[in-house]
């Protein structure tokens, strides 16, 4: 629910994106006699040559960040870019306008666990909103400065990785994992398996799970289409503690959408913003003659990213998120959707047709980086 609301909050403010010259660019180009054109012609940047791109200027990227942070719209409204500016009013409105719809009543029940799960998600999915839109008001400030990212138009049906990951977790001795992982592509289905084991205390994580595509191109063959999806998920997990004599176990899950954000302004051209909601059953399994532990967890998610490499075999994005969730080393060993979870940036690229890297920091109860490399099997070599 909170991703559909997501997704027609973005979806709806925008409209359709329609290249536009101005007139002035147009009286000016009938005004200039037939002798002053120059007869060689030199070739022009795609970032200049795109008219939907709207040059960098000093005073909207300031007016951005002040007083831009506050009001999101204020940077383009500067800059005589009225649409995107009401877009980013509105889309903030949005974001306070649910913030408040969930977290007042929150605070007036005393966080009564009767209504908490609903209410939590629709604060969250205010904060996610706000987050997104400033995020996206920063973004569009700088990004005419530069050349944008494009949506990798194929990605390999199989892709192997192996990798080395760092915890720094003060309840906890374990420090270095080995981290092991495969992700294939069929059509409009996603498989993924991944495994982290600490070979000295015996600490081992493995997670099993797979998405479908419900709207959108799927990732193999994308051809010109844009990075908006909408993907429901699913996965198992089995987090083993050996030195502390529990297990973690449970299912889940998830609903995730992307969107593009060229669709919500010309000047977000290269960059996306997520967003997901879920849920998950999980238990507590312990040795001797503890009782097990059966809880609920609500999952949420939000983020904004940009694409990697403009063409060619270099290929991927990064990604700045939150995650809600607290079954993993950086949200810590806690139940219930009361505690924040943590924040993390992500990227995953292919830098030839075979071989890539990724890599992933998360901060929250612990800190934790993980660096792989990737080998991509299958497509075009």
């Amino acid at each position: 629910m909170m991703v559909r609301m997501f997704v027609l909050a973005l979806a709806v403010l925008p409209g359709a994106v329609q290249a536009q010259t101005s007139e002035a660019q147009a009286v000016g180009a009938l005004d200039v006699p037939v002798q002053a054109v120059p007869t060689r012609v030199e070739p022009v940047p795609q970032a200049m040559g795109d008219p939907t791109r709207p040059r960098f200027e000093v005073l909207p990227a300031a007016v951005s960040v002040v007083p831009g942070l506050l009001l999101h719209g204020m940077g383009p409204l500067v800059a005589g870019d009225t649409q995107t500016a009401t877009r980013h009013f509105l889309l903030e409105g949005a974001g306070l306008g649910l913030l408040a719809a969930g977290g007042v009543p929150i605070a007036m029940s005393g966080a009564s666990r009767r209504i908490i799960g609903p209410l939590y998600a629709v604060t969250l999915a205010g904060v996610g909103l706000l987050s997104i839109s400033t995020l996206a008001n920063l973004y569009g400030a700088l990004a005419p400065a530069f050349p944008p990212g494009e949506v990798p138009r194929r990605l390999p049906p199989l892709e192997l990785e192996v990798g080395y990951q760092h915890v720094a977790d003060p309840a906890f001795s374990y420090r270095h994992f080995v981290s092991v992982g495969a992700l294939a592509r069929l059509e409009r289905v996603r498989l993924e398996a991944g495994a982290k084991l600490s070979p000295g205390e015996g600490n081992l994580r493995v997670r099993l799970g797979g998405a479908y595509r419900l709207m959108g191109a799927p990732e193999g063959v994308r051809a010109g289409a844009d990075g908006t999806a909408l993907d429901l998920e699913a996965a198992a997990l089995v987090h083993r503690y050996s030195s502390e004599d529990f297990s973690l176990a449970g299912g889940e899950l998830f609903l995730r959408g992307r969107y593009d954000m060229a669709r919500f302004s010309p000047r977000m051209a290269g960059s996306f913003a997520e967003m997901g909601v879920g849920f998950a059953m999980q238990s507590y399994v312990y040795a001797g003659p503890v009782d097990d532990i059966l809880f609920e967890q609500l999952l949420f998610t939000f983020g904004y990213g940009v694409y990697l490499g403009r063409g060619g075999p270099f290929r991927g994005e990064a990604l700045l998120y939150y995650d809600h969730r607290k079954d993993d080393f950086p949200g810590g060993i806690k139940g219930g959707s009361g505690v924040p979870g943590f924040v993390g940036l992500r990227g995953r690229m292919l830098l030839t047709e075979r071989w890539g890297v990724s890599a992933d920091f998360q901060a929250g109860s612990a800190l934790v980086g993980r660096v792989s490399l990737v080998y991509a099997l299958g497509g075009e070599p």
